[in-house]
C-alpha cells in the first residue's frame, strides 16, 4: 500500500528524520511526535493509516501509548524497541500491537515491516458472502464483522485476517509458519509467539471459555486448527 498516512512516535529527533524522508521518499505521508502524549493528540485530530511507535520513550511510555491507541482504533501498530526479548515482544503484542522490530533496523526492513501490517491477508477459500456460525459467535465474511451472543466484538485487522484464514481452512491444522505467511506475509514464518498471543486475544473475544477453548484449537508443536461443527 502506498500513499500511506504514517504516524511516526519516537523521542530522538534523528530517528525521525531519517524515518520521515525515507518515508516520504517510498510516497507515503509522514507526521512525526516525540512522545505518546503528542501521539495520542494527532490521532485525535488526524486520521493515520499505520503507526511506528517507540516503545523506550519519556512520559506515558510506548506501552502504554499503544494500549490507549488500540483501545480506541483497530489501525495498525509496529513497535521499534531496543530490546529483543521474547517477553519484550510478546509484551508489545499483547498491549495491541501488530509487529515489533528490533533496533537498529535497515529501512528496507522497516518499509518491508510496514507493507507486512498494511496489507490484508490473500484468502482463499469461502465467498465473501459467507457468515460462519460457532456456536455463540458469528462471523461475516463480507462485513469483517463478528458478533458474540448478538453483540458486536471489535477485532483488530489482523486479529481478522487470522480468524478468517482459520475459518477458511475448517478443521485443518494449519502450521505456524504457513498461518504466519499467510496473515503477516512471507517474509515471516519464525515468529511464533506472535501466533501464540493473537489465539490467546482471539479466544478471549469469541470463546466461552478461553482457557478450555471449544473452536480454536492449539496443535502442540504444530499450529492451530479451527474446529467447524458440522452441520446437517
Amino acid at each position: 500500500m502506498s500513499n500511506a498516512r504514517i504516524l511516526v512516535v519516537d523521542d530522538e529527533p534523528q530517528i525521525r528524520r531519517v524515518m520521515r524522508t525515507t518515508l516520504v521518499a517510498g510516497g507515503h505521508t509522514v507526521r512525526d511526535v516525540r512522545n505518546g502524549e503528542e501521539a495520542l493528540e494527532e490521532l485525535r485530530e488526524e486520521k493515520f493509516d499505520l503507526v511506528l511507535l517507540d516503545m523506550n520513550m519519556p512520559g506515558i511510555g510506548g506501552l502504554e501509548t499503544c494500549r490507549a491507541i488500540r483501545s480506541q482504533s483497530d489501525i495498525p501498530i509496529v513497535i521499534l524497541s531496543i530490546r529483543n526479548a521474547e517477553k519484550d515482544k510478546v509484551e508489545a503484542l499483547d498491549a495491541g500491537a501488530d509487529d515489533y522490530v528490533t533496533k537498529p533496523f535497515s529501512m528496507p526492513e522497516l518499509l518491508a515491516r510496514i507493507r507486512a501490517s498494511l496489507r490484508r491477508a490473500t484468502l482463499a477459500g469461502p465467498e465473501a458472502t459467507e457468515v460462519l456460525n460457532l456456536g455463540r459467535t458469528t462471523i461475516n465474511f463480507a462485513a469483517r464483522r463478528v458478533t458474540v451472543d448478538g453483540n458486536e466484538i471489535r477485532l483488530t485487522p489482523k486479529e481478522f485476517d487470522l480468524l478468517h484464514y482459520l475459518a477458511n481452512n475448517p478443521n485443518v491444522v494449519l502450521p505456524h509458519a504457513r498461518l504466519l505467511q499467510a496473515v503477516w506475509g512471507p517474509d515471516y514464518g519464525d515468529e511464533v509467539e506472535y501466533l501464540r498471543v493473537f489465539i490467546n486475544q482471539l479466544r478471549k473475544k469469541i470463546e466461552h471459555d478461553p482457557s478450555n477453548p471449544e473452536y480454536l484449537l492449539t496443535e502442540p508443536w504444530v499450529g492451530y486448527r479451527l474446529r467447524v461443527p458440522k452441520t446437517g
